[in-house]
């Protein structure tokens, strides 16, 4: 038994955690989520939250800024973006597992505006200059089309739109150039995990089963790194034909586990299996959980893990102590984290996240 299959503390009521992800996902919204720019029917994730109204004179300059709500021109982070949608999502079918419909339509209308936001935040468009921004907003957009099937048997038209766009974006972005895989970015000189993976995910989500076992089996044979068990970040072709990233990350395992599962071939569940097993004896440290990533872009990556260790820690296919293994990699992690708060959206998105993984095992 690995030491994240021990149990601990007090704190694993299915209730506890509900009430926790519930309480997290209020503190994003009202510290960091807006109308974009006053608009009726939109939503938007703020970088930062601002400070206590109480720290600043009331007319002070900076209290002045702290008022004011970004324009379409300020920075933000479309991929943040996407994620903030798939956590109103894990609410959302919190809500429906606890009976709560008019939560979850509550739920429903928020990840609609937020996609609208997003929308009219990347001036109109759905993609932008990064396919793997784009192969996470698919995956958001996609489970958003779904909540919406289960609440109301009908689909929503912009998640569809959404998913369908980006899908053809994620179609291009794939060739045979080192064997196949996707591109990172429209400059189409790097292939890696954090495109692949979500990518392959999203073709097995949506029943494109042929390319999504193909990038997996990719992922395997050219990035899969044997010693640790893991998946590396990525290759640059090069004159000598390949230049490996060999960096490991915690959030590109989660969905390629993700991929793994949905996919369901008799070797990917082995190989879902001995990566839940590595993740476990390298990305973990015992009584505190999940490798914690820094950064504005790292503050996500810990939560996109928990995500699918989830949908592992729930899937019946896999042996008992693999889904005892991945709950309580999430439990320890959920501890870790609970009583946080953050001041930046990614990390406050990853909280959110690792507490509705936590309720839903």
């Amino acid at each position: 038994m690995t030491d994240a299959a021990s149990p601990i503390g007090d704190r694993t009521h299915p209730g506890d955690w509900a009430a926790l992800a519930a309480e997290a996902g209020a503190d994003v919204n009202t510290r960091f989520g807006h109308r974009l720019i006053g608009l009726p029917g939109t939503w938007i994730g703020s970088l930062q939250a601002p400070p206590p109204s109480g720290s600043l004179s009331p007319g002070s300059a900076t209290a002045a800024l702290v008022k004011k709500r970004p324009t379409p021109w300020s920075e933000w982070h479309y991929w943040w973006q996407s994620h903030y949608l798939d956590a109103i999502i894990d609410t959302g079918n919190q809500a429906l597992a606890q009976e709560d419909p008019a939560g979850a339509r509550r739920e429903l209308r928020l990840g609609k505006a937020l996609l609208r936001g997003i929308l009219i935040r990347n001036f109109c468009r759905f993609p932008n200059h990064y396919y793997d921004d784009m192969a996470w907003l698919a995956l958001a957009a996609t489970r958003l089309n779904e909540l919406s099937l289960r609440l109301t048997s009908k689909p929503d038209t912009l998640a569809k739109f959404a998913a369908r766009t980006l899908t053809k974006q994620l179609h291009k972005a794939h060739d045979p150039v080192l064997g196949g895989g996707l591109y990172w970015s429209r400059k189409r000189d790097y292939k890696n995990t954090p495109v692949n993976g979500p990518a392959a995910a999203h073709f097995a989500r949506i029943g494109e089963h042929q390319i999504a076992g193909a990038v997996a089996d990719w992922l395997r044979s050219e990035l899969f790194d044997a010693e640790t068990g893991l998946y590396q970040d990525g290759i640059h072709p090069s004159p000598t034909g390949r230049d490996v990233e060999a960096t490991i990350y915690t959030y590109n395992q989660g969905p390629i586990l993700g991929a793994l599962l949905k996919l369901g071939r008799p070797q990917d569940l082995i190989d879902a299996e001995t990566l839940i097993d590595a993740i476990s004896r390298h990305l973990h440290t015992p009584g505190q959980g999940l490798r914690l990533e820094p950064g504005g872009d790292g503050s996500l990556f810990t939560g996109i893990l928990a995500r699918y260790l989830a949908l592992a820690a729930q899937e019946e296919r896999l042996p008992a102590q693999t889904r005892a293994t991945a709950s309580n990699l999430i439990v320890q992690t959920a501890t870790t984290v609970a009583d946080q708060r953050p001041e930046i959206l990614s990390a406050a998105i990853q909280r959110w996240t690792i507490l509705s993984a936590a309720a839903a095992i």
